[in-house]
């Protein structure tokens, strides 16, 4: 799914990752891994965004805020200091969760409403396993095993 719904970048990324574990299987087994019980389901337009992912993944793994220009669904353009704490490959969009400095709660941007970034050259003042951890209780997630 990440080869095929992610933004280029990610998405060769995965499709490396994919062949290097293919390569290194015990022989005969090479042919499950294609045959899989497990798919993902098809994407029938990946999402286009307008602004390159990888500095914003960068900012996340850095714990670094970023401002950003964005149209919400009735086109309007607002602009944000956020702290993106994570980005989430959907079929249909790319969701990026933050803390929003704005209204003080966490907020979902998706990425192909975002026209311009910067990053604002701050860490955040929490670290994001905590930020993650509160994001996850907020939205009911549960914790990843």
């Amino acid at each position: 799914m990440v080869a095929r719904a992610a933004d280029p970048a990610l998405a060769k990324a995965a499709r490396n990752a994919l062949a290097k574990i293919t390569a290194v299987l015990p022989a005969g087994r090479g042919d499950e891994a294609s045959a899989s019980i497990l798919l993902a389901g098809a994407i029938k337009s990946p999402p286009m965004d307008s602004v390159d992912l990888a500095p914003i993944r960068s900012a996340i793994r850095t714990e670094r805020k970023i401002w950003i220009a964005y149209r919400d669904e009735t086109g309007t353009r607002t602009e944000r200091r956020i702290w993106p704490i994570s980005l989430t490959f959907c079929a249909r969009v790319r969701l990026l969760a933050a803390w929003c400095e704005l209204r003080e709660s966490y907020r979902h941007f998706r990425t192909d409403r975002i026209s311009e970034f910067a990053e604002v050259g701050e860490r955040y003042p929490r670290r994001r396993q905590a930020l993650i951890k509160e994001w996850r209780e907020i939205e009911g997630l549960p914790e990843p095993r």
